[in-house]
């Protein structure tokens, strides 16, 4: 969202409209970390894109929400029986305009990096799917309480064409 404006120039094909035309919605949800949570992020961000009248990419969305949970159940919480409080995930949506974010907070210090993987591997290809389905993803430089990943999905009228970049957001070491 950032990016919207480059030097006071507008940088994306959209017209500039006010705060009354494009209202900020922001809607976010806490997930244990357990398996099921993958079902409620899913099951909750039905239910925010249905109330926000939200029908764009909405399979899409579903599919990069399920991966951005998965991924953060996976590889970023600590191993059951760990010491120390339960650490957490949180799900936020945040619709603006033609732009919606999806944005999953986790306590990992790892950075999500594609890896290749076989053919017939059963895992492995959960970035890649984001990356194929999503706008823009990327995520935020690791800090002492985690990171977060995120992808965005523009609502267009012509064909959409895929970004198949991953910007930093952050500390970034140029």
């Amino acid at each position: 969202m950032a990016g919207l404006v480059n030097d006071g120039r507008r940088s994306w094909p959209y017209r500039a409209r006010s705060a009354c035309e494009c209202p900020l919605r922001i809607a976010t949800c806490a997930l244990s970390g357990q398996a099921r949570s993958v079902r409620t992020a899913r099951d909750f961000t039905v239910a925010t894109l249905r109330r926000w009248h939200t029908v764009q990419s909405s399979q899409d969305i579903m599919v990069v929400v399920s991966e951005l949970v998965t991924n953060a159940l996976r590889h970023a919480l600590p191993e059951p029986g760990a010491t120390g409080p339960p650490a957490q995930v949180r799900l936020g949506l945040l619709e603006h305009g033609p732009w919606l974010l999806c944005a999953v907070a986790d306590p990992g210090q790892a950075t999500p990096t594609p890896r290749p993987c076989g053919s017939l591997a059963e895992t492995g290809r959960g970035l890649q799917m984001i990356c194929a389905l999503s706008d823009l993803w990327g995520y935020t430089e690791p800090s002492d309480t985690g990171k977060v990943v995120w992808a965005m999905f523009t609502a267009r009228h012509a064909a959409r064409s895929r970004a198949r970049f991953r910007p930093r957001i952050g500390n970034s070491r140029a």
